[in-house]
């Protein structure tokens, strides 16, 4: 029992040392989300004068960091997808597994600047596109820059949720399809007073084949923390850029709480624009007005 005191001691005054270091090196990409969560975010930016390359590295530092545990992280930025996401990722994963116990943070800031650096310059051109793309969809200014954050970090928070072992898998519910142009939308609910059960449905969901295969299957939920008095929350867009933030988005004017709602899409071949979303929304509303997770002076939105 000693010996662990010590060890979670050692682990507190490592985080310290390490976050007073960053945060003198860093300075303005140095941000302190929730200071009593241990949660951070790094704004790493390629030095090169012309480039406008730049990812956030958002991070919970658990009690276990950095003696047995490394820290929980995310790599936010519209540009980085697929495989450069993955390369990066492993190379952090590398870092940690070479220094066992050590503090890390630094190395992988400098791991991801060297990352930003030694892309092709023939590559701005496309990452500035998707941005100004996402920057586009993201006009409709559903989450302020605070709340992205927040949002973005929610998942990570899930792993240090406590809860039991033995969560019931909740019943799930199917809604009717919507076809359009020969794209078809089903939402699918279940009810969740906890993130465990979140992955319960999912893993459920996905022993159906149909659902599988489906070409997105995006997702969102509320959980409401009564102790607390705020909201659990998270969504996956699949593949399907912002779709998941919209969904949210609509679940959190409708006030809907203890529920998930997964909308499948089996793509069609034909291009639907800004109608997806409208399909994605309405088959989402329809399931959650039926199993009457909406109240009724919201029923007509």
């Amino acid at each position: 029992m000693h010996s662990s005191m010590a060890c979670e001691e050692d682990n507190v005054q490592k985080q310290i040392d390490e976050i007073e270091a960053l945060s003198s090196i860093y300075g303005d990409e140095w941000c302190v989300i929730d200071e009593a969560q241990k949660i951070f975010c790094i704004n790493v930016s390629d030095p090169s004068e012309q480039s406008k390359r730049a990812i956030c590295l958002q991070v919970i530092l658990p009690p276990e960091y950095p003696t047995t545990a490394p820290p929980i992280y995310q790599l936010n930025a519209p540009w980085l997808r697929g495989q450069d996401r993955l390369t990066l990722a492993n190379s952090l994963e590398e870092l940690y597994v070479q220094n066992l116990g050590e503090s890390i943070l630094y190395q992988w800031v400098e791991k991801i600047r060297e990352f930003l650096t030694s892309k092709p310059e023939s590559d701005d051109a496309d990452i500035q596109k998707i941005t100004e793309e996402v920057e586009e969809d993201e006009r409709e200014a559903f989450f302020t820059d605070s709340q992205c954050i927040q949002h973005n970090l929610m998942k990570m928070s899930d792993f240090m949720s406590e809860g039991s072992e033995d969560e019931e898998l909740p019943p799930v519910k199917h809604g009717e399809p919507i076809t359009d142009r020969r794209s078809t939308f089903q939402a699918h609910l279940a009810p969740v007073i906890h993130p465990k059960q979140v992955k319960m449905v999912l893993a459920k969901l996905y022993e159906n084949k149909k659902i599988a295969s489906a070409t997105h299957n995006i997702y969102a939920y509320r959980i409401y923390c009564e102790d607390k008095q705020t909201f659990l929350q998270d969504c996956e867009d699949d593949g399907e850029t912002a779709a998941g933030r919209r969904l949210l988005h609509l679940m959190q004017i409708l006030d809907a709480r203890n529920v998930m709602v997964i909308v499948s899409r089996w793509y069609g071949g034909i291009l639907l624009g800004p109608d997806r979303f409208k399909h994605i929304n309405n088959s989402a509303r329809n399931i959650l007005v039926e199993e009457n997770y909406v109240n009724s002076a919201l029923r007509t939105y």
